[in-house]
């Protein structure tokens, strides 16, 4: 397959060319011969690596917590959609048992494959959090972070777990973030009421990123610099939910200002009314109104989204004023470093997987490409 005629999204800058690909693989860009059996003419569109999501529960009326390997699918379908060509699925502060049980099928998606955005793991969002900032999470289901637990939890599929959210300074926190961070997988602040000094404490234990900044921690204050502090005073990374609700612009700009662009992953942390009407739906067992593009708890706390990352990336792109290339770079490459990827995914390089999107100047998506074939195209 040929892609001719298109806006190459780099790293650092994007450049008019072609890109040739074969057995699945980006095998040259800008070949000096257009032999192939298949030309895409991309018409002047930008050609970007494909999307990666390293924070979602669930899109298409079906949830992580489904716990069934026709979730997870039906998921990778929906959101492959709007140029995300890889994932990891993200669980809820819920029971033990519905833990595996989703960790068993994410496991099973990750390894066979899917119909849409490839699995590369699993988020565990809680259950070791704060009771303090619970946001959408459910309260009944808190437990001790313990290695017990841990392994209780995740059972036979430890090797498909990419990262964990945690709240360090819930006591038995900090042993453990040093235990799984030994073990290679993300330990990332979040649900926390840390102080500055607490969250300090966890990055010295381990914690190397931090889950939706700004949302469900400790403020930013002068006396008092809270967990938005610790973030912005060190080397970790950090995401946010850029569609205008969660976090102002003005705020997402400072925020990108203060960490770099190399820092920060745009995520969406949707939940199961992605793609779907406004209505009644459920996150982690709870009731959800969706209403006007906000999904929040009938207690008026925000449920995850319904974003996107090709809007997450027009929000941003439209409202904060940073160079196309700069703002997808948070939705590719952070991705794919943040899950231990990035000398396969997340460029468009020689060698690297064909995990493609093509998108029009208002980041419309035309055509997606997962592993060098056409998943998706609009008609």
């Amino acid at each position: 397959m040929l892609i001719k005629n298109c806006n190459i999204i780099f790293l650092d800058k994007i450049e008019k060319g072609s890109v040739l690909i074969e057995n699945g693989k980006i095998k040259e860009i800008n070949p000096t011969t257009e032999v192939s059996n298949e030309i895409i003419d991309g018409e002047g569109l930008y050609l970007s690596p494909g999307f990666i999501d390293v924070h979602i529960h669930g899109a298409a009326g079906y949830d992580t917590m489904d716990g069934t390997y026709e979730a997870i699918n039906e998921i990778s379908k929906a959101i492959v959609k709007h140029g995300t060509t890889a994932f990891t699925p993200t669980t809820m502060t819920v029971s033990i048992d519905a833990i595996r049980q989703s960790m068993k099928v994410i496991k099973e998606a990750k390894e066979n494959g899917t119909d849409g955005a490839i699995v590369l793991g699993a988020h565990l969002e809680g259950p070791f959090i704060s009771p303090n900032a619970i946001g959408a999470q459910n309260p009944k289901f808190l437990i001790s972070p313990t290695i017990e637990n841990y392994d209780a939890m995740v059972g036979e599929a430890n090797d498909a777990v990419v990262s964990i959210t945690i709240a360090p300074e819930v006591p038995g926190a900090k042993e453990l973030i040093k235990y799984l961070s030994a073990k290679g997988i993300v330990c990332s602040m979040g649900h926390t009421k840390a102080t500055y000094a607490e969250a300090m404490e966890g990055i010295k234990c381990g914690c190397c990123h931090s889950t939706h900044l700004f949302n469900a921690m400790t403020p930013f204050a002068h006396r008092e610099p809270g967990v938005v502090g610790a973030i912005f005073d060190s080397e970790i990374t950090t995401e946010t939910i850029s569609d205008g609700i969660h976090i102002s612009y003005p705020s997402l700009r400072i925020a990108y200002n203060q960490k770099t662009t190399d820092k920060v992953l745009l995520v969406t942390d949707a939940m199961m009314a992605c793609s779907m009407p406004d209505g009644m739906y459920s996150l982690g067992g709870q009731d959800v109104v969706v209403s006007d593009g906000a999904a929040r708890l009938t207690t008026g706390s925000l449920a995850g989204s319904v974003l996107t990352l090709d809007k997450a990336i027009r929000n941003v792109y439209k409202n904060v004023g940073y160079p196309l290339y700069e703002v997808v770079k948070m939705a590719t490459f952070n991705g794919a470093r943040h899950c231990k990827v990035e000398t396969k995914k997340g460029l468009i390089k020689e060698g690297f997987d064909a995990d493609l999107v093509l998108f029009d100047e208002n980041i419309n998506v035309k055509k997606v490409i997962v592993s060098g074939k056409v998943v998706h195209s609009e008609k």
